[in-house]
């Protein structure tokens, strides 16, 4: 049996990857970006087969759909950017159908979120249960499993969670937080959506998924903050807060961006909860209580070990103007600042050193600077630093890193960041390894801002006199750490871990 995956680099998408070849199914794996792609842990496996195809372009996703057997549909254009996403759903829910008719699919899958078809229904649960409609309709069998909050470390709605309960000891909050909802923890989820493939019976059908709780978000709150080993959170309960307002809290709180925090907050205020169980005869399965799943999550991220993120998913910006020669042909003033340093340590060890920057770690050098612009990021709109990474000492292509995103890495070679913080242009941050003749190695650290108008102008000769301070300090700091002997290799860890310390 050959399975697609759409989404493959998204969240639920990068879970589920793995479980399917564990399972010993063939996949091919879809996206818009093929780097992304190639950057997954299982981009290499024998059973795996990486196609780049837009959803929104027909005819590169009926190609894609070619000799498929079984499509799982784990689209969803709510990201930052996106101005009408429910437009966009519409349009690549028709280009799905069309594809898997044309293709001869024999099955489509598409996990949809829970909530009854009223007049109230938030826009984005409008736009969930419309796409499941439009695949309904279509001659290709869909399975539709719909659920709620979904828990697992790196999920949107954990992050939020999370970020409200840990760092608002008392807040006060909309009436939604006496709506209930019946969380899922995310394995279960993924072992729903495996298991949907082998249970023939699911063919066709629509399937309320959650977990054995059904709580309202306050009770939530506080479950996580006994947890989290937390003070029970006071909290206040006002109903002038319109979902505007709150998706706002959201964004100057938590990691999540106001595009996606809206929609989310909007919802908040539609019960979620099952109305059937019937998939849970065809698909028997032990599910994670609300606190056995936030348990699990809080363990995962402490220990680094987050297979994917929310911030996984979206298109990573071409930066054409950035490589060798392109600036004589794109036009426009692209400002540099460039620095180095030879030392005698291996590539391994700074490279090291290099790739567990940023998140908890810090920017190794002058980090109260960085926790002021990503401040400032906040209140203009941006993404701020508290998206912190994935995994505290791996770095893949298209990961989100405070308010970089990773654009490229080559292994010991080069690390390049696309900056994704409000700017009155285009930045990146490179930083390149060379072995020299004599076996030193030289650290290369580049900064290039391409400026927007007059505005960019200005904002480069404001932060050019910063720049010394901050970037020679984060390279000499980075040759230091390189450079501890082994005998200071518990300082070298503590040092990473600690960055205060530094």
């Amino acid at each position: 049996m050959k399975i697609l995956v759409t989404g493959a680099t998204g969240y639920i998408g990068g879970r589920l990857i793995p479980e399917l070849l564990r399972k010993k199914y063939s996949v091919r794996a879809v996206s818009r970006n093929l780097s992304k792609l190639k950057a997954r842990s299982w981009a290499q496996h024998p059973q795996v087969e990486l196609v780049q195809a837009d959803v929104l372009d027909g005819q590169q996703l009926t190609t894609a759909c070619s000799g498929i057997d079984v499509a799982y549909y784990l689209v969803h254009s709510m990201v930052p950017g996106q101005h009408n996403f429910a437009e966009a759903d519409r349009i690549a829910a028709k280009n799905m159908s069309y594809a898997a008719t044309k293709a001869s699919v024999k099955r489509i899958i598409y996990l949809s979120g829970l909530g009854d078809d009223t007049a109230d229904l938030s826009a984005h649960l409008k736009s969930r249960t419309e796409v499941g409609q439009i695949l309904k309709q279509g001659p290709v069998p869909t399975t539709i499993l719909r659920a709620a909050m979904i828990i697992g470390s790196g999920s949107a709605s954990f992050e939020i969670l999370r970020y409200l309960v840990e760092r608002l000891p008392w807040m006060i909050t909309p009436k939604w937080l006496k709506t209930p909802c019946q969380p899922i923890a995310v394995r279960n989820v993924i072992d729903y959506l495996v298991r949907c493939v082998e249970s023939p019976e699911t063919s066709g059908k629509n399937f309320d998924i959650g977990g054995p709780d059904t709580l309202t978000y306050r009770e939530l709150m506080d479950i996580y903050a006994e947890e989290a080993h937390l003070k029970k959170r006071i909290i206040i309960p006002i109903p002038i807060l319109t979902p505007r307002l709150s998706s706002y809290w959201i964004h100057l709180v938590t990691p999540v961006p106001a595009a996606i925090a809206r929609p989310l907050a909007e919802g908040l205020k539609n019960p979620v909860i099952c109305h059937e169980n019937h998939i849970q005869k065809i698909i028997p399965q032990t599910l994670l209580s609300c606190r056995e799943a936030i348990r699990l999550a809080l363990e995962r991220s402490a220990q680094g070990q987050v297979i994917s993120r929310w911030t996984d998913a979206g298109e990573l910006p071409p930066f054409e103007w950035s490589y060798e020669g392109d600036p004589s042909w794109s036009g426009g003033t692209l400002f540099k600042d460039q620095r180095s340093k030879t030392i005698r340590v291996s590539e391994d060890r700074l490279w090291a050193v290099i790739t567990q920057i940023g998140g908890d770690n810090g920017w190794y050098y002058a980090n109260w600077l960085w926790k002021i612009r990503g401040a400032i990021d906040r209140v203009l709109g941006g993404v701020g630093l508290s998206r912190g990474r994935r995994d505290s000492h791996e770095l893949m292509m298209g990961d989100a890193l405070d308010f970089w995103r990773v654009l490229e890495t080559e292994k010991n070679k080069k690390l390049v960041l696309a900056a994704e913080m409000k700017l009155p242009g285009e930045a990146l941050l490179k930083f390149e390894i060379t072995t020299l003749d004599s076996g030193e190695c030289q650290l290369t650290q580049t900064a290039l801002f391409k400026p927007r108008g007059i505005l960019g102008l200005l904002y480069w000769y404001a932060v050019t006199p910063f720049h010394h301070y901050i970037f020679q300090g984060m390279l000499e700091k980075i040759v230091k750490l390189a450079q501890a002997n082994r005998s200071e290799e518990f300082l070298f860890k503590a040092s990473l871990a600690f960055p205060s310390c530094l």
